[in-house]
């Protein structure tokens, strides 16, 4: 595990980021929110087993808020066709 900013990675979670963030890059909606969705359960249950540090919970908490806004409306059922 590395060092960014202080804090201490966790690879489950930091795995789970980057199957998201290449869907969202790949336009695969569904398939993003369905990590979304597993990177929020992970990270509960990561904090609840007391498997992260404080600065840890700060730090994937303020990534899940950060996600959640960026993908709000990311579904393949609110696009609007181009041609309407």
């Amino acid at each position: 595990m590395g060092i960014f900013g202080g804090v201490k990675k966790n690879s489950e979670l930091e795995h789970l980021i980057e199957r998201m963030e290449n869907n969202m890059a790949n336009n695969y909606k569904d398939a993003a929110q369905e990590y979304l969705t597993e990177f929020e359960a992970k990270l509960k249950e990561l904090s609840t087993s007391g498997r992260l540090n404080d600065k840890q919970k700060t730090h994937y908490e303020s990534l899940l808020d950060s996600y959640k806004i960026k993908m709000k409306g990311f579904t393949h059922k609110d696009q609007k066709p181009y041609w309407t």
